[in-house]
């Protein structure tokens, strides 16, 4: 369980936000999340809600040297 600082709670974005910030669209963010593939979300009811600093590990770990390198499994 990851405990989230009191300043780091004011950095939820929501998906609309989160998209702009990952410069992806709103259905491509929502379709990453359905399958697993995208950035850690929290969810309340219909709500979903990002974290600044996860949607930038999750970027940072999409990195990659060229279209053959597959990274690391996670």
């Amino acid at each position: 369980m990851t405990i989230y600082s009191s300043n780091e709670r004011s950095n939820w974005l929501t998906r609309k936000e989160a998209a702009a910030y990952l410069r992806l669209g709103e259905s491509t963010l929502a379709k990453l999340f359905i399958s697993g593939d995208g950035p850690p979300a929290i969810k309340v009811g219909r709500s979903v809600r990002y974290a600044s600093g996860d949607l930038d590990t999750w970027m940072g770990s999409r990195r990659r040297r060229s279209t053959s390198d597959v990274g690391s499994a996670a």
